[in-house]
């Protein structure tokens, strides 16, 4: 099961385990069990503080459990954590084992902190990159605090469950067996929604800050690039953001970052944040801003956080990045998740032997063809303008699949359903100006970005038509001491080199500012 290379990394890992676990294990006669029990028994035999026992009493098989010698277990896999999920796999073995988590001293109370029973349920795909910080995040509440259990589901291998609990993206997450959340979760924001009083400890913490000499509103490739060019300048630096990494976390292969050759959005991200850190940049994710205040007659700029908090600083870049654009037709809000998705990559599994459409040809539109030709039944790629827009290459790679349909002029007019998921498509072509509908079961959309600057239409920053944040050559917005870069803003060319270099501009030209401020009039 595991390569004599991941053996000899397993092992190392384990040495670290300081107290004997079980591997408690339900199986079935499946060949999936056959695998499990082979990759159970050989995690065991790497140490001696890790053994097997098989008991049969998980309703989900196969499926094992992470245990301390002589308790139940409180983390389950339901399935193989292979993929992505194999370092949860591992988290969950050193953890239980007694290895101290990496996180911090108040986060680790606050979780033993927590009363109640608290029994989640995620549901995942092996080839996710969201999945496993979720997993992680439950998986370590369970390891501190007895009232938590977790077990992760491979969606791919319980489709019966998939198809009853009518789940069409991951990660899925359920509580004490109702819905709890969707996407994307870091431990913070699952703390934030268990424990009620979080928001406003959080609140009165934040506001209690000194103020910044720079603050940074976002943290993707420009705010982070922005937030570390301040902090060498020695100058009081705070990043504040909803998620470290932004829109980065949420691709998965990227090629065209100058000297890296390949390397993933979650390794850069993880790689962005270790290097402000490092600098002292004072990080406080899981906020969000909802307004700017911008200083007037000697006062501080503020900005307002939606948890009540306030934070003050004497200089603001604004670099909240973009988003995935909707195609804002009938049907798409409502069936979300319930067959219209956004990530081809986590959710594609979901769809195995089904039938998917996907709405845009640009560059990420047919690389999401290319991989879910490989997984579903058929794909139907449909394009607004009269030819795709994808690199060459891409698009030869495309029509070489014998199980996808190029249909160009397309103008998707609505997505319908049975009232709980999708089973269709209706589009206009703009040529004949007739309609077709397409039937399927999924729908990914690929269409482009839109800026995240709908929170700053009450306030005196000027945007573009589209919604952009204008800026001049030196990144200086239109509000006095407030800043822009990256996405959100009117540069051209939305690239994570460029944004780490608008970035940068934006502290020079913020840094150049306080500099004149504070000189002798």
């Amino acid at each position: 099961m595991l390569d004599d290379n991941i053996k000899a990394q397993l092992r190392a890992y384990l040495e670290k385990v300081t107290r004997p676990i079980e591997l408690v294990a339900s199986f079935d006669d499946s060949e999936k069990s056959r695998e499990l029990r082979e990759l159970v028994q050989e995690i065991a035999a790497l140490s001696d503080k890790v053994s097997v026992r098989e008991d049969g009493r998980f309703a989900r098989r196969p499926a094992f459990g992470v245990a301390r010698a002589g308790e139940a277990p409180r983390i389950h896999f339901a399935g193989l954590p292979l993929g992505h999920e194999f370092t949860s796999l591992i988290l969950a073995l050193l953890q239980t084992g007694g290895h101290p988590p990496k996180a911090d001293p108040e986060t680790i109370e606050q979780i033993r902190a927590l009363e109640g029973e608290f029994h989640f349920e995620t549901y995942v795909s092996l080839s996710c990159h969201n999945c496993p910080d979720v997993v992680q995040a439950l998986n370590l509440m369970a390891v501190l605090n007895p009232g938590v259990s977790h077990v992760m589901i491979d969606g791919a291998l319980f489709q019966d469950e998939v198809e009853k609990r009518q789940i069409m993206a991951v990660p899925t997450v359920f509580l004490n067996g109702q819905p709890f959340d969707q996407g994307r979760m870091e431990l913070g924001e699952i703390l934030a929604r268990v424990d009620s009083g979080a928001a406003a400890r959080d609140a009165k913490k934040l506001s209690a800050k000194e103020a910044f000499d720079v603050l940074v509103v976002g943290a993707g490739p420009a705010g982070s690039a922005a937030a570390i060019y301040a902090a060498r300048k020695g100058i009081r630096t705070g990043i504040v953001a909803e998620r470290f990494g932004g829109q980065v976390l949420d691709t998965l292969a990227i090629e065209n970052f100058i000297s890296v050759k390949e390397t993933e959005g979650p390794k850069l991200a993880a790689a962005l944040e270790e290097h402000a850190r490092q600098y002292g940049v004072d990080v406080m994710s899981l906020q969000k801003v909802v307004r700017v205040q911008p200083a007037e007659a000697g006062k501080l700029a503020e900005i307002h956080l939606e948890n009540g908090g306030v934070l003050k600083a004497k200089t603001v870049i604004l670099a909240t990045g973009a988003r995935w654009r909707e195609m804002n037709v009938p049907g798409e809000k409502k069936f979300r998740a319930k067959g219209v998705a956004y990530c081809p990559h986590c959710d594609g599994p979901l769809f195995k032997g089904k039938r998917v459409a996907v709405v845009g040809g640009g560059n990420s539109g047919v690389e999401a063809a290319i991989d879910l030709a490989g997984i579903v039944k058929h794909v139907t790629l449909l394009e607004f303008d009269p030819s795709l827009r994808a690199d060459a290459v891409l698009q030869s790679k495309l029509r070489s699949l014998p199980n996808v349909t190029v249909v160009t002029q397309a103008q998707t007019t609505e997505v319908t359903g049975d009232g709980k998921k999708v089973d269709g498509l209706i589009y206009a072509d703009r040529v004949s100006g007739a309609t077709q509908r397409i039937e399927l079961e999924g729908i990914f959309v690929q269409i482009g970005l839109l800026p995240n600057t709908d929170w700053l239409k009450e306030t005196a920053v000027k945007r573009s038509p589209r919604g952009e944040i204008e800026i001049d050559g030196r990144n200086q917005t239109s509000m006095p001491g407030v800043f822009a870069a990256g996405d959100c803003t009117t540069v051209p060319f939305k690239q994570i080199v460029i944004a780490m270099g608008e970035g940068a501009k934006a502290t020079l030209s913020a840094f150049e500012y306080l500099i004149r401020a504070s000189a002798p009039k």
